[in-house]
């Protein structure tokens, strides 16, 4: 009956938002030649933004978008001036650059100019979002949001009047945060509930489809769409209701376990590109696999041998989802390539956290169900 539902609904009022791909910071900073002396200046920890108190403060790390590069297009105010915006599940506030931000970042980006709108609304509540690297910190506003053909009224948005200077060359102006009110300030309702209080979305979920081989990425509100995967659609509880939350049974490679063996927990987020897992298990796992650290810190293969490599595989509730080396091995330079999971610093209050980004979501159609609190995975078709 659900499914019927769900094919049924899924025709109306659904709402596709294209996602673009662009050269990653990591690339930019690479062709500028600026790759290995800015991790020195800008130490950060990918799973630092995780288990902060849910204020008016969260933490977002530079590293999440070092290898980024999906993002679409939004519109704020009346008339509507346009913004590329990350569209990130592990976070929650929706925040562009105000006109009034006069940092080397704002200034290189779209900025919103709150005079040239009719629907803008002060309300002169400060914002401060952590960074790794920096900060931004500004002001929040009421205003009319359009995600594609959705009109979403009196939505709270942050405005920047300061950046980190990093944000400089990342290629989107902003971030548009889908995990749960309860990681963001109370008068910051995040878009996609406003959505659902408006009755501007058939159901209450939406879905990524992060497709790069056939370069067609886009993310869904409001249905599912079954031409993006094949096979089965498995649900999976969450463990929090925060970020996107979900417990893991254990993590094998070859069918021995390697990592997490008594269950650990993992974050699926669409704003960080890498795979990222405790210090540990992720140093084990190369080992095993047989990547070795450079003498520039990153973890490198011959890329002849990437053909040769196991699948990682990722146990959740029973069900197996392998990740294939062509997707955790990357291109780095002539004839070496790099490892795409990297180490982190924390693990969350119920044990041991992973961060399964964009590497792992172009392997498997993602859908983030609010109204049963679960996610869903299927192979990408």
């Amino acid at each position: 009956c659900y499914l019927f539902i769900l094919t049924y609904l899924s025709h109306l009022l659904l709402l596709r938002i294209p996602l673009k791909r662009a050269k990653s910071l990591r690339g930019r900073l690479k062709e500028l030649g600026l790759l290995e002396e800015f991790p020195r200046k800008s130490p950060s920890n990918v799973g630092s933004k995780y288990f902060k108190p849910p204020v008016k403060i969260i933490t977002d790390p530079l590293e999440n978008y070092m290898d980024v590069s999906f993002f679409g297009s939004i519109s704020i105010g009346s008339p509507p001036q346009e913004f590329l915006v990350l569209f990130d599940t592990g976070s929650s506030y929706l925040w562009v650059p105000s006109v009034n931000c006069i940092s080397e970042a704002c200034v290189v980006h779209t900025r919103f100019n709150p005079q040239q709108s009719s629907t803008y609304r002060a309300i002169n509540q400060p914002i401060s979002i952590y960074y790794g690297t920096g900060s931004m910190t500004g002001f929040l506003a009421n205003e009319t949001v359009h995600v594609g053909s959705i009109q979403v009224s009196n939505q709270t948005i942050g405005l920047s009047e300061s950046e980190p200077g990093s944000f400089y060359y990342v290629p989107f102006d902003g971030i548009l945060g889908l995990a749960f009110p309860s990681i963001a300030a109370s008068t910051a309702t995040p878009i996609f509930d406003n959505m659902m209080n408006q009755r501007l979305v058939s159901l209450a979920l939406f879905s990524f489809c992060l497709n790069v081989e056939k370069n067609k990425s886009f993310v869904t509100f409001g249905g599912i769409d079954y031409s993006c995967f094949s096979g089965k659609l498995h649900w999976i509880p969450l463990s929090s209701e925060t970020y996107w939350q979900i417990s893991i049974d254990s993590i094998t490679v070859m069918g021995q376990v390697i990592a997490c063996p008594r269950g650990c927990q993992a974050v699926i987020d669409t704003g960080t590109s890498l795979l990222a897992g405790p210090l540990d298990s992720i140093t084990v796992i190369h080992d095993h696999i047989g990547v070795i650290e450079d003498s520039n810190g990153e973890y490198v293969v011959n890329c002849r041998a990437k053909n040769h490599l196991p699948d990682i595989v990722f146990v959740i509730n029973g069900i197996k989802f392998p990740v294939s080396a062509k997707a955790y091995i990357q291109q780095m330079r002539q004839g070496y390539c790099k490892s795409g999971l990297e180490g982190t610093f924390i693990s969350a209050p119920s044990g041991d956290l992973w961060i399964l980004g964009e590497i792992f979501l172009c392997q498997y159609y993602s859908v983030f169900d609010r109204a049963n609190n679960q996610v869903g995975l299927a192979r990408v078709a």
